[in-house]
C-alpha cells in the first residue's frame, strides 16, 4: 500500500454532462468521489459550469486528462497545464492523471496511440512527465493503456511501464480492464501482469466495460457493463494492494443513474469484503 495515503477513498464514478441533472438527487453516501476530463470543464460557464461547481463542492474530484499527449512529438502544451493548475486549485481537485500514450502529431489524432516500447521512449516520456509535475507542482499518475499494436518494441509492455514509472518518479493509475483487454489481445497472463504492479505508486484504480469484437480481439470502449473476469482482477488487486480507491468509467451507452450505481455498489462491496477479511486476519 502507499505509505503517503490516497488522495480519495472508496468507490467513484466518472462525471459526464448527462449526469448534471440526476447527480444532485443521488444520496451522497452512494458515491465517494468523481473524476472528470479537465479539457471538458476548464472555463466552462452556463448551466453545465454551475452544475460542475455544485458537484465539486459536494464530492472530492480527480482529473483524468485526454490531450496532453505524453508520448507525442510536439512540445508539451504548457498553456493547458497552467490553466489546469488554476482549475485544480479553484475546485480543490485531489489529483491529475494522464494516459501513457500520445494523441498528437501536427494536430490532434482524436485517439490514444501506443508509444513504442523502447529505452529511448522511456527517457523521452519520463522527461515530459517530470516537466508536467514541475509545472503542476505535484506528482501525477499515468495510466496503463489498452493498445492494439506494438510498433518498434524492444521491451514488453510491463517492462516499459515499470521503467517509465521509475525514471519519472510518478504514480500509477491502474486500469484493470486495460490489463484484461491487453491480455486477450496480446496473449499474456493478466494475473501475473497485475501482480507485478508497484503497490506504492498506485494512486487509484479504473474499472470499465469493453466490447468483444472477436474471440481474440477486445476493444476498450467504456460502453458496457464490467464483465466477471475484470471483476475478478479487481478483487485480486484488493487482495494484493488493499482496498485502493476505484472509479467506474462509463463514456457512452450510459445507463440511468440507478443502474450505474449498482456497479459502484459492487466496487464498494468488494472493498468492504477485503476489509472484513483483513480485520479477521489481524484479529
Amino acid at each position: 500500500m502507499r505509505e503517503q495515503g490516497y488522495p480519495v477513498t472508496g468507490a467513484g464514478v466518472g462525471y459526464r454532462r448527462c449526469m448534471a441533472d440526476t447527480l444532485p438527487d443521488v444520496d451522497p453516501s452512494r458515491i465517494d468521489f468523481l473524476e472528470v476530463a479537465p479539457e471538458n470543464w476548464i472555463g466552462l460557464g452556463g448551466r453545465f459550469g454551475k452544475k460542475f461547481r455544485e458537484a465539486a463542492e459536494r464530492y472530492p474530484v480527480m482529473t483524468h486528462g485526454l490531450s496532453l499527449s505524453l508520448g507525442g512529438p510536439s512540445p508539451l502544451d504548457l498553456d493547458f497545464l497552467n490553466r489546469l493548475k488554476v482549475f485544480m486549485k479553484e475546485h480543490n481537485i485531489r489529483g491529475y492523471s494522464e494516459h501513457l500514450s500520445y494523441c498528437t502529431d501536427d494536430g490532434h489524432l482524436y485517439d490514444l496511440m501506443p508509444i513504442p516500447f523502447t529505452e529511448e521512449a522511456v527517457h523521452y516520456v519520463a522527461q515530459r512527465i517530470r516537466q508536467t509535475q514541475d509545472v503542476l507542482e505535484q506528482k501525477i499518475a499515468v495510466e496503463n493503456v489498452s493498445f492494439y499494436a506494438a510498433p518498434s518494441h524492444e521491451m514488453t509492455e510491463l517492462e516499459f511501464l515499470l521503467a517509465v514509472l521509475d525514471e519519472a518518479d510518478c504514480d500509477l493509475l491502474l486500469d484493470v480492464n486495460n490489463i484484461y483487454v491487453n491480455s486477450i489481445n496480446h496473449k499474456y497472463n493478466a494475473e501475473e501482469f497485475l501482480a507485478a504492479m508497484p503497490a506504492d505508486r498506485i494512486m487509484y484504480i479504473h474499472v470499465a466495460g469493453h466490447y468483444n469484437e472477436a474471440e481474440d480481439l477486445i476493444v476498450d470502449t467504456h460502453g458496457a457493463d464490467v464483465v466477471d473476469p475484470v471483476w475478478k482482477l479487481l478483487q485480486q488487486a484488493y487482495d494484493q494492494f488493499g482496498a485502493v480507491p476505484t472509479l467506474l468509467e462509463r463514456d457512452f451507452n450510459i445507463p440511468p443513474m440507478a443502474e450505474l450505481l449498482q456497479e459502484v455498489d459492487q466496487i464498494r462491496g468488494y472493498q468492504q469484503a477485503w476489509r472484513e477479511r483483513n480485520d479477521r486476519t489481524v484479529a
